[in-house]
């Protein structure tokens, strides 16, 4: 969410407080003409919606064209670094650059400005609403972009991590807001989120000599160490980021955690991200009507994000993919996809814009890629994509 820091608190206050009735969390899934998903420019992307038709084979161009725009229209609109869409898209987007070309140069130009502007503004501004997770994601997709594009850690990217531990807070973590689930929900997942940032920038850690610098990496693996995930999905990323970071957890901590995403695993082969947290659980529980209320509380389906994301982690995390379970994962994903290239996912906050839908295609994306599952052929991985990424 990217507001005047006046307005952002107000909302904060609005919607974090008041409690969403059950009567009214589960509306029409969008007006007859429902505004477009992203759009800015030339750029139209439709509303997501849970009755798009699936698409008649995988097309990694369409998904890819997806990811490329969504990220360009936000950036261009909102004028902002957000989690749920250029954030998610820095941090994942350039590790498939091998295959379809680097992510779009304008994103991270965007990343760059808006870095500045950080940098200019003081520091207790930086530490309240949702600034925080703003400095952390410029971070970690800057890193990202060093590590799989560039190949060099940039000074842009050591000014970043240098920014994201002068805000740190003394408990090793970093303010939060408290509404929007998964990303913006608690002080939890972004901490993961700067774990892998620190990991990603090439030569950064192994090279860092500043003493309060080290002590703020230090500050941040005991957090991780020895704070409790605040519900399954915590757990998920904090494997995630052991996977990445080492010094989180060792490897019967991540036996046990692969065992639990497994336990989550449904017939079908997916993930749904409803089985993660109790809508209590998710922030201040304020989301905890309108999740109650959906029809499918109780049987939750399988989603795009949280497949696309347990199959990213447990790939990192060395389950082969000649496993069963990986095997029933991947075939999910590869008979899911909606014809637009999304993997459809049903925001966890309003039945609105479903911007969830963008990680959700994101993780997917990744997660076929980790386990060289692409498809060959006119809507594969490489047919029809040039080297700036398909355009």
């Amino acid at each position: 969410m990217c507001r005047s820091l006046a307005a952002k608190t107000l909302l904060m206050a609005l919607v974090c407080t008041a409690p969403i009735l059950a009567s009214r969390a589960w509306a029409a899934e969008s007006p007859a003409e429902p505004k477009p998903q992203y759009q800015f420019e030339a750029i139209t992307i439709a509303a997501a919606k849970a009755d798009e038709p699936l698409a008649p084979a995988l097309s990694v161009q369409k998904a890819v064209g997806y990811l490329d725009q969504g990220a360009l229209a936000w950036s261009g609109s909102k004028k902002c670094v957000t989690c749920h869409t250029n954030g998610v898209y820095l941090t994942v987007r350039p590790a498939l650059a091998a295959r379809v070309g680097p992510p779009e140069a304008k994103v991270r130009e965007f990343f760059v400005a808006t870095l500045k502007q950080k940098q200019a503004a003081k520091p207790e501004t930086l530490k309240k609403g949702t600034a925080p997770e703003q400095v952390i994601y410029l971070a970690a997709g800057l890193a990202e972009w060093d590590r799989h594009v560039s190949g060099r850690l940039s000074a842009e990217t050591d000014a970043a991590l240098k920014l994201m531990l002068a805000i740190q807070r003394d408990d090793g973590t970093w303010g939060a807001a408290a509404c929007w689930p998964p990303y913006e929900s608690d002080s939890y997942q972004p901490a993961t989120v700067a774990a892998m940032a620190l990991a990603a920038a090439p030569g950064w850690l192994e090279n860092l000599q500043d003493k309060s610098l080290q002590a703020a990496v230090a500050r941040l693996k005991k957090y991780l160490t020895t704070t409790e995930p605040p519900h399954d999905y915590g757990r998920v990323v904090l494997l995630w980021a052991g996977t990445r970071l080492p010094g989180i957890m060792d490897q019967a901590q991540q036996a046990k955690l692969v065992e639990m995403l497994l336990k989550h695993q449904r017939a079908d082969g997916g993930w749904s991200i409803r089985s993660f947290a109790r809508p209590e659980q998710w922030g201040s529980g304020n989301r905890a009507a309108k999740l109650a209320a959906e029809p499918e509380f109780a049987d939750p389906p399988s989603d795009g994000h949280m497949t696309g994301l347990a199959l990213v982690v447990l790939a990192e995390s060395g389950l082969p993919k000649t496993d069963k379970r990986v095997q029933s994962g991947l075939r999910w994903l590869k008979t899911h996809q909606r014809a637009s290239g999304r993997w459809w996912t049903r925001s966890l906050n309003t039945d609105k814009y479903h911007f969830i839908t963008f990680s959700g295609t994101a993780y997917p994306l990744l997660a076929l890629s980790l386990y060289d599952a692409w498809p060959t052929g006119p809507a594969g991985s490489t047919a029809g994509l040039d080297a700036a990424g398909g355009r």
